[in-house]
Formats: C-alpha cells, sequence, structure tokens
C-alpha cells in the first residue's frame, strides 16, 4: 500500500453515469469501470498512493480495510496489464 499509481499519459477518461472507460491512445484499448472501479480510478488520480485510496474508500463506503486493498490490487494489476498505470 506504499505505492503510487501514475497514469499514463495516453490514456483519456470518460465518465457515463457513474461508470467509465479508459482508452489506451497509444494502444487502442478501452477498459470499463464500474461505479466502485470508476471511483477507485478517481481517487488514484487525485491522491496518487494507495494506501490514501484505501483510507478514502473506507470512509465512502462500507468496506473493510483488507476487502478494499485487495480490490484496489486486483484493479490496479488489470490496468497495469492494458498499460494504463505504472506503479512507482
Amino acid at each position: 500500500m506504499t505505492s503510487r499509481i501514475k497514469i499514463s499519459d495516453d490514456v483519456l477518461f470518460q465518465e457515463l453515469q457513474g461508470e467509465a472507460v479508459l482508452f489506451n491512445l497509444k494502444s487502442g484499448v478501452y477498459f470499463g469501470l464500474d461505479t466502485t472501479g470508476t471511483r477507485m480510478w478517481q481517487l488514484m488520480s487525485e491522491h496518487g498512493a494507495l494506501s490514501d485510496v484505501v483510507k478514502a474508500m473506507m470512509q465512502e463506503y462500507d468496506v473493510t480495510e483488507e476487502r478494499c486493498a485487495e480490490d484496489l490490487v486486483n484493479l490496479v494489476e488489470k490496468l497495469k496489464e492494458h498499460d494504463l498505470v505504472s506503479v512507482e
């Protein structure tokens, strides 16, 4: 949770009715996010630090720290696979 997320400069973000679509301009890959994933993305772009994202999510959602951290790590791994973010 001490890692920081850097969103690729080649990624466009478009929110639509609480959900979002990410588009990697370089690879042409689209990636959809549900409402929770969209909020995680917004917090990652605001804070960068995964620990800050978890804290904010716990304040907004009825979720345990362990579950939130697990869901966030899973999302980050998927985003990394599609070259949408890098972990520092």
